[in-house]
Formats: structure tokens, C-alpha cells, sequence
């Protein structure tokens, strides 16, 4: 056979496999609102950056009707592109081959490209849309679901993992993307549970739909499984492009610096935080008055609202945004805003990006459902990530610093390297009403009028407390500043950070409190 044949055979033998499941399945996955596995990765992708590896792999079953099977890529798409320029290695599984569903070679095709990944150092993006485990395969399919999850494992921390909920993730397969470092899901596309709503009903006679069990809105809202959600395919890409144009390519580089841009967010920072303390306002304005184009992207928004987290830039580097939200429930931490900032600092950490801590809180959240749903434990993973990230750390109090929780925000205490307060910080064991009503009982108590009394001791615990400079006195805060001084500080401590170099006893690893 001569080349110009060869090279024709070639083409016509790639065209039947890249139509995967065939036109029928295509029409069927489109009806659905989706997009096909191969149409995703285009769309993610710079144009005419894609090259596929392993196209033609097939599977070896022979047993249950598999033997004249054939599978095109067996279910699942490989390859490596450019995001903005950046190199990214890629799968997707393809829901019109068999539902998706993994085989053996179906996952040592993902492997491979994990493994690629983790070799070349950078960032490692999957699309899942899978009915799961290919049952016909038996053991061989779980086999291969525990070789991806060792590679999760393994490139945790080194290399940024992304993972793409378009489709089913059932049973083992939503082990995957919660080993990743970030899932996005899709409104009405996106479906996560261990045991589906058929099992549930059989087993315990609970009805539920896919929606409600495990559908986008659930897991960026109740669960906290995801950590950005939209209403679109297309949105979905277009927050994956921005995630990836703000984190490093790998843990041992530094996210790319762009052109420093100053805010452009037309409020006053001076003007953000109301006089009267008890005032709720918007901790994220206090965000776009500091970063560069007063951009910022946020991370699991709507979930644990009561701490903001997200990246945004200061002259042109990253840097990791931690936050008190006044907004919602005062700004206090619990069991879910504690892990959520708490998993938040430890990939910053990993990927030399800066921390910035803005500080509103009056405390831990208290009750017994907290208590019992264990927030000594989900507190103190806060304490274990500030303590143990390397990378530079600076906090800024804002307004209240209240008993453990003033702790807990990277204070001095667990390694801050920077410590600024405004001039209306509170930083006490907790707030003037409940203070003043301890340490004053006996005076109140005696008093003619309590009431009276009460205000009495609360504005002078006020005067003596309500302030930041008992702290500064002690050393414990660095500088006392203006609010538009603030900008210009975080970038000189930023820039003064670069070179940190910060030595810990020698260990193989700590035992953080999971």
C-alpha cells in the first residue's frame, strides 16, 4: 500500500473513531443539553491547540456480550492543549461510548495523562460524564478507578487539578474530583452522589430526584463538593480559563505576573465600614478597593458565606484572599467556613501564593448543633493551615477580633508575618456587653439601677479594649493604619516577602485534624 493511501486510511479510520458513540448518540447527549466530549475540549482549549494521545485504544473485555463491542477511545478522550497560552493536560469522558462508563483501558488512558501531567508539571483538567464503573468489567474497572485516585493523590499539591462535572458521577467516581483541588459544576447538567436517588428508595424508601440528591446547586450550596458553579457550559469554561490564568502551573513556580493595574472600584474604602459596629456591610468591596482592576474570583460563593475566600492580583501577582462576611451571620466561623478556609490556605500554600486575611468576626459560632457537629475539630483545621503555610502571610483587622477567633485568623500568634489594624479594631476576649456583664457582675448587681451600671462598665471596657492599641502596645500588631493606607502597605509587605524563607523541624508529614 503506497503512503497517500496509507495517510487516507489513516484519516478515514480517525474520522469513525472521533465521532464516538456515532450520530444517533450524538443527537441524543445535544437533546440533553449538553455538549459533546470532544466539542468541550475544543471550546476549553486555545483554538487549534488540542493534539490526542491514544485515540485508537480499545478495550480487552471479552466476557457479557463485550467480545464484538467496539468502543471509539474507549469511552474517553486524552490529550494536552493551551489555555491562554498555558500548556494543560486534558481528558473527557465521552457519555456517547457506552454512557462514559470506565473500563481498564478507559482509565490507564487517564492515568496516562495524569502521569504526563505530574511529569511535565502542569495543571491537569477532567471533564467527567460517566454512567461509572463499566460493570461488564467487573474487578478491572474498579481497579482502574483506584489507579486514578492514587495519581489524585500523588499530584495533590504538586500540580493544580481541575475537575469537570458535565454529566452523571456516581459511586466511586465522585472520589476523583474530590481529591482535585477545584469542581465546577452546571446547573441542570452536573449530577454527584455515592448511592443514586433508585438505591436510596430501595434501601431506605426515600424518594428524591438526581436534582435534589445531588445536582449543581446542591453541592455549590449545601455540600460545599463544589467550588464554583454556573448556569452554562460556556460560563463553566470561561471561569476555568480565569482560575487557570491566576494559579501557578505547578508548585514550583509562581503564578505568571501581569500588568499591575490599580482599583478601579469607585467607593472609598474609608466609606466601606459603618460606624456603628453592630452594622453588617459587604467585606468583598473592602476586596475590590485593594486588588489590582478591583477584580477578584471568588471560590465556593455559595457555600459557608460567612468567609470569603478567592484570588486576586496586587501589582500583577496573585495573592489568596481570606475574609470575615459580615453579612452573614455576623462573620463568624463554624464547622463549614472553618474547612472552607482552612482547604483554601493549604493550596495556596502549595502554590507559593501569598495569603491575605481580612478580619470582622465576633468569635466562633455558638450552639449545640455546632458543638456536636464537632467544631472543636473543624476549628482548629483553620489553626493547623495558617500555622503550617510557609508562603507570606498578612493580616489586616478591620473591625472585631474576638476570643478564639482573632487566634484563628492568622494572627501573630500562628506565624502572621505582617499584623495591621485599622483604627477601629476591637481585639478582646470577646465583645463589651458580654465582657463587661463577667467582669463587672458584682458592681452591677449592687448597682441601683443596673441597666445604668451596665452601659456604665460596657463603655468603659469599650475605651479600654475597643481599640487596637493594647495590641500595638504589645507587639502584637505591627503598625496601626489608615484604611487607604492599606494597599500601599500589602504591597511593600508583599514585596519585602519575596525572598521568605521559613525553616520547620524535619517530618514526613503532619497529622492536620481531619
Amino acid at each position: 500500500m503506497s503512503l497517500k493511501k496509507n495517510i487516507l486510511a489513516l484519516r478515514q479510520k480517525k474520522a469513525i473513531v472521533e465521532k464516538g458513540g456515532g450520530d444517533k448518540a450524538i443527537e441524543k447527549q445535544v437533546a440533553m443539553g449538553k455538549m459533546t466530549a470532544r466539542d468541550r475540549i475544543l471550546t476549553l482549549l486555545d483554538p487549534n491547540s488540542f493534539h490526542e494521545y491514544d485515540l485508537f485504544v480499545e478495550h480487552e473485555e471479552r466476557n457479557f456480550g463485550m467480545d464484538d463491542k467496539v468502543l471509539a477511545g474507549d469511552g474517553v478522550i486524552t490529550g494536552t492543549g493551551t489555555i491562554n497560552g498555558a500548556p494543560i493536560c486534558i481528558y473527557a469522558q465521552d457519555f456517547t461510548v457506552m454512557g462514559g462508563s470506565l473500563g481498564l483501558k478507559h482509565a490507564r488512558k487517564i492515568t496516562k495523562i495524569m502521569d504526563h501531567a505530574l511529569k511535565m508539571k502542569v495543571p491537569c483538567i477532567g471533564i467527567n460524564d460517566s454512567g461509572g464503573a463499566r460493570i461488564q468489567e467487573g474487578i478491572g474497572a474498579l481497579a482502574g478507578y483506584g489507579e486514578i485516585f492514587y495519581r489524585n493523590t500523588l499530584a495533590s499539591g504538586v500540580i493544580p487539578q481541575i475537575s469537570v462535572i458535565l454529566g452523571p458521577c456516581a459511586g466511586g467516581a465522585v472520589y476523583s474530583p474530590a481529591l482535585t483541588d477545584f469542581v465546577f459544576v452546571v446547573e441542570n447538567i452536573s449530577k454527584m452522589f455515592i448511592t443514586g436517588p433508585n438505591v436510596i428508595e430501595t434501601v431506605l424508601g426515600e424518594k428524591i430526584s438526581q436534582e435534589d440528591l445531588g445536582g449543581a446547586r446542591v453541592h455549590a450550596e449545601i455540600t460545599g463538593n463544589a467550588h464554583f458553579y454556573a448556569l452554562s457550559e460556556l460560563e463553566c469554561f470561561e471561569q476555568i480559563k480565569q482560575l487557570v490564568s491566576l494559579i501557578p502551573h505547578s508548585n514550583q513556580q509562581k503564578a505568571v505576573k501581569v500588568e499591575p493595574k490599580k482599583p478601579t472600584f469607585k467607593k472609598n474604602i474609608e466609606n466601606i465600614i459603618p460606624a456603628d459596629p453592630k452594622q453588617p456591610y459587604d467585606v468583598r468591596e473592602v476586596i475590590y478597593a485593594l486588588s489590582d482592576d478591583s477584580k477578584f474570583l471568588e471560590v465556593q460563593e455559595l457555600w459557608a458565606p460567612n468567609i470569603v475566600i478567592g484570588f486576586g492580583r496586587l501589582d500583577g501577582e496573585t495573592v489568596g484572599f481570606v475574609a470575615n462576611q459580615p453579612m452573614y451571620l455576623a462573620g463568624v466561623l463554624d464547622c463549614d467556613a472553618s474547612d472552607k478556609a482552612a482547604r483554601f490556605i493549604r493550596f495556596c500554600d502549595a502554590f507559593n501564593i501569598p495569603i491575605i486575611t481580612l478580619e470582622d468576626m465576633p468569635g466562633y459560632l455558638p450552639g449545640v448543633d455546632q458543638e456536636h457537629a464537632g467544631v472543636i475539630r473543624h476549628g482548629a483545621k483553620m489553626l493547623y493551615a495558617y500555622s503550617e503555610a510557609t508562603v507570606p502571610k498578612i493580616t489586616v483587622i478591620l473591625r472585631k477580633a474576638y476570643g478564639g477567633g482573632y487566634i484563628a485568623m492568622n494572627s501573630r500568634h500562628l506565624g502572621a508575618d505582617f499584623m495591621f489594624a485599622w483604627p477601629g479594631a476591637e481585639i478582646a476576649v470577646m465583645g463589651p456587653e458580654g465582657a463587661a456583664n463577667i467582669i463587672f457582675r458584682k458592681e452591677i448587681m449592687e448597682a441601683e439601677d443596673e441597666d445604668a451600671m451596665r452601659q456604665q462598665k460596657v463603655q468603659e471596657y469599650i475605651e479600654k479594649f475597643a481599640n487596637p492599641f493594647v495590641a500595638a502596645a504589645k507587639g502584637y500588631i505591627d503598625a496601626v493604619i489608615e484604611p487607604l493606607e492599606t494597599r500601599g502597605l500589602l504591597l511593600h509587605a508583599l514585596d519585602v516577602s519575596k525572598y521568605k524563607d521559613d525553616h520547620r523541624p524535619a517530618k514526613k508529614h503532619g497529622v492536620p485534624p481531619f
